[in-house]
């Protein structure tokens, strides 16, 4: 509007009415010169074989010619380079009565050369031979219409911050192209015009060609780049090779697990945040273990469930707790799972047992349970199950439980009592929970996070319905033998409860420390790797089996940049969000703080009137 008003003055100046043909064509004119100035850079040199366009430099190339036979994607290695690069290919159609008739003429003097080197005695040339046997080959699929004939042009524009980076680049699309016997050259003294042939513009200013038909000129294909698209899903980024779209549903792999990994400050929690959000939006029930706090402002702003697990919280857990017991499922067995869980739980909670100690406890818990009439061939579909105060008590009557009921009283009375001891009191059963151990001492967090989990794996089992379960990081869990083999278990029949496992973590050092860390990365059809540092890039390759461009793609990403794994699909992602949700899900602290004095101005105007709204 203020290019327009002050367009209006200039012509006001000139006498010249507003709404006169000539004003309006005049302020048309006017606009476009102005526009162009805007968009134009500041200043264009053109040298023989490059241009400077402000401060980048360009230069312009064209193929010439090509070998006998193409293979399919040949050109993909150049579409796919991970520089900053233009491609553009003209195709012409050719008559075919023209191309048929050149045929002819040239295949009878091919026929013509090859009778007069027969009479004269001469060996047969295999070039000559070659020739006519195309020739001939291309005539016929011509004439039954298989085959199509084109003029082609291909043309590149590479660019870079000076003339030796453009140089570097050159060599390396020629070393691809020369490879499979595809020779180019520079557009030398023709830049201003190759420039503008590779702006999309549909121009070719070189118009150098070359003869093809369509079999060959099927390979030159550009849209060769992976592509990891689909009809359904959530946006998860944009692939940085050829700017396409990263759309993908994770339900629709063999199992929906997704492992996330990445050093700290490298975007993995901010693309997990991310995907929570949009799934939110298709209905999908999120729950989410977060050890840094890092989902609270998420989970209040989309109205979840925030629970705050620490050892002075309202909220408790009972690892007594019984699933529903399902149609199709034995009351019995369902009991002995429980057992064999809890017999896990308390060797963490107690740093270990003796085989012994392990037989007492198995028993001690059997008859904890029996206590309020839960055991084999009774219904206790209704029954309130039993605490630790219960398996304290059975333990002291016991013979040699006393040792054992000993260690437990730290839990039940001592400095670890209250979120162990009690009965639970907690509803899962929301669109987003979140469960945050941050206040949860270091000593407890393994077994915490084991008995959330656990808990969360009870629950969902009694009906089906899509969720995720987010546990950032899993590393926590993986560092006892008992909670690593329970999350294990969760990875490979998650699925059959339609739920999705998402495991996040820094350092895949100690991800692999566990003898179960490996199975459930390879249990995860959806894995998605950040910026690795330069001391375990090595071994995220092994793991990954990545190429040394990955490799390199992994150490040199910023942040939000990395790989993107969907079965046997990868393609490099920038993760990407709107305004909102970067407002939302971000975690870089000055950002927050910005948003944080943004929110107090906004309560202090009265515009919120909750510290929550």
């Amino acid at each position: 509007m203020k290019l327009l008003d002050s367009l209006k003055v200039k012509f006001n100046k000139k006498n010249i009415a507003p709404q006169s043909p000539l004003a309006q064509f005049s302020l048309e004119e006017e606009g476009i010169k102005q526009l162009q100035e805007f968009i134009a850079p500041p200043a264009v040199k053109i040298e023989s074989n490059y241009i400077q366009i402000g401060r980048k430099f360009c230069r312009t190339m064209f193929v010439f010619t090509y070998p006998r036979f193409l293979r399919t994607a040949w050109l993909s290695p150049i579409i796919n380079l991970n520089r900053m690069h233009d491609v553009a290919i003209f195709i012409r159609p050719v008559d075919s009565g023209i191309v048929l008739k050149n045929l002819t003429s040239r295949l009878a003097k091919i026929q013509a050369e090859i009778e007069l080197r027969a009479e004269k005695g001469y060996v047969r040339d295999p070039k000559l031979d070659t020739a006519r046997e195309d020739i001939e080959a291309l005539r016929i699929a011509l004439q039954q219409g298989h085959e199509r004939f084109f003029k082609v042009g291909l043309y590149f524009t590479i660019y870079g911050n000076s003339p030796e980076e453009v140089t570097e680049l050159e060599k390396e699309i020629i070393a691809f192209l020369e490879n499979r016997l595809v020779y180019a050259k520079i557009c030398t003294f023709r830049q201003e015009e190759g420039f503008t042939t590779t702006l999309p513009l549909v121009m070719d200013k070189i118009n150098i060609t070359t003869s093809m038909n369509t079999s060959p000129l099927s390979t030159t294909f550009p849209f060769v780049s992976a592509d990891v698209s689909s009809n359904k899903g959530i946006l998860y980024g944009i692939n940085r090779h050829n700017n396409s779209l990263i759309l993908f549903d994770r339900f629709s792999l063999e199992n929906a697990n997704t492992i996330i990994i990445g050093k700290s400050g490298g975007g993995k929690s901010y693309a997990a945040k991310l995907e929570i959000m949009r799934y939110l939006m298709l209905g999908v029930d999120i729950i989410i273990i977060d050890p840094e706090n890092e989902y609270q402002y998420l989970c209040e702003t989309v109205g979840g469930t925030y629970l705050k697990i620490s050892l002075t919280s309202p909220h408790h857990l009972n690892p007594f707790d019984l699933p529903p017991i399902r149609p199709d499922e034995d009351p019995a067995n369902i009991l002995k799972e429980n057992i064999i869980d809890l017999v896990a739980i308390t060797r963490i909670m107690l740093g270990g047992f003796t085989p012994e100690e392990d037989s007492l406890m198995d028993k001690a818990i059997q008859e904890t349970y029996a206590s309020r009439d839960i055991k084999p061939g009774v219904d206790f579909s209704n029954k309130t199950p039993p605490t630790l105060v219960d398996l304290k008590n059975v333990l002291e009557d016991l013979a040699g439980g006393k040792d054992l009921a000993i260690k437990l009283e730290k839990y039940i009375t001592g400095r670890f009592a209250g979120f162990f001891s009690n009965q639970s009191n907690v509803d899962i059963n929301k669109g987003l929970v979140v469960f945050n151990i941050r206040d949860m001492e270091d000593d407890l967090r393994p077994v915490a996070m084991y008995i959330i989990v656990n808990y969360i794996w009870k629950k969902i089992r009694a009906n089906l319905k899509k969720r995720l379960l987010f546990i950032d990081e899993a590393w926590w869990m993986l560092s006892h033998e008992d909670s690593a083999s329970f999350l294990f278990a969760l990875a490979k029949r998650c699925r059959k409860y339609y739920l999705g496992l998402s495991t996040i973590t820094q350092d895949i050092n100690d991800f692999l420390k566990s003898r179960f860390g490996e199975p459930i990365i390879t249990n995860s059809s959806l894995q998605i790797l950040f910026k690795q540092s330069p001391s375990t890039v090595d071994l995220t390759q092994k793991v990954f089996n990545l190429t040394d461009e990955e490799k390199h793609i992994l150490v040199q990403s910023k942040v939000g940049e990395g790989i993107f794994f969907a079965g046997l699909k990868r393609a490099a992602i920038q993760v990407v969000a709107s305004y909102s949700e970067d407002q939302i899900i971000t975690s870089d602290p000055e950002q927050i703080l910005k948003i944080q004095a943004a929110k107090k101005q906004l309560l202090e105007e009265g515009i919120l009137q909750t510290p929550g709204a």
